[in-house]
């Protein structure tokens, strides 16, 4: 393959912007050199739907949870329901789940109640549990702190664009940063500036397609395929070539994503 493999660690296939493009979408992606990707789930009723595109496209895993801003609308997770989730062998993530007081500040209860569930169910599994943090970077820090005192788990702030102090206490719990579009946006100097004080061996690189889209894509559709293009300022963040970065964020999606990285194997 022409272009150095890497992975699209968070993204949203089953979303309505790729209504039947989901094949031609996949196929970009791995051209790109995007050769796996993780599509997630962020209503529990959506999961059959979201499996299904994992079982349809050998590049594609996914997870599930409910995102922070659904959490007052749908049911309530419990921690039985998402360990039954994860009996499929390309379900590789709980969540998202987190805490969004951006735009969902009233639901911030329920929201904390949910992401402790997901936790569990991360604690139970083995498997990571997949962090949306907005506008609540005090309780994130403090609820993932108790938890971890608690037990045990492994984590991803996804798509992360919060402080360099929940980026510290996440780092300190052992838990990895993903960089989505926005760093890659001529502004977010500040946030390229957080994620190259990080162990480039905690750094994970995502789409979360059909959203925030880099440059020069930046406005329109995301897609899998594009998270190469935030990879090439996630290499300059670093101070590495391309390939090398490449390998890097790949191992680490396999050493956090351990149940991909074995089917990858076994395949």
């Amino acid at each position: 393959m022409s272009h150095p493999q890497i992975v699209d660690s968070h993204c949203h296939l089953d979303f309505p912007d790729f209504e039947g493009q989901q094949g031609e979408i996949v196929a970009r992606a791995v051209e790109a050199g995007v050769t796996r990707m993780v599509t997630i789930c962020t209503r529990l009723r959506h999961e059959p739907r979201v499996r299904a595109l994992a079982e349809a496209h050998a590049p594609v895993f996914y997870a599930a949870g409910t995102h922070p801003m659904s959490a007052a609308e749908e049911p309530l997770a419990t921690v039985g329901e998402l360990v039954a989730l994860a009996a499929h062998p390309k379900f590789v993530g709980i969540g998202e789940s987190g805490l969004d007081y951006h735009y969902t500040a009233e639901s911030a209860g329920v929201q904390q109640e949910s992401l402790r569930i997901h936790i569990e169910a991360a604690r139970q599994t083995g498997l990571p549990l997949i962090i949306h943090a907005r506008a609540a970077d005090q309780d994130m820090a403090r609820i993932l702190s108790e938890e971890h005192a608690a037990g045990a788990f492994a984590c991803v702030m996804h798509c992360f664009s919060s402080s360099a102090a929940l980026a510290q206490a996440a780092l300190d719990l052992g838990f990895y940063l993903s960089m989505s579009g926005i760093a890659a946006f001529p502004r977010s100097t500040e946030l390229r500036e957080i994620f190259a004080a990080a162990p480039v061996e905690r750094i994970l690189v995502e789409t979360d397609a059909p959203y925030l889209a880099p440059p020069p894509h930046r406005g329109r559709r995301n897609e899998p395929a594009y998270a190469a293009l935030t990879a090439r300022v996630g290499a300059e963040v670093f101070g590495m070539e391309y390939a090398d970065f490449a390998v890097q964020t790949s191992a680490n999606f396999d050493r956090l994503f351990a149940r991909a990285a074995a089917w990858g194997s076994a395949g």
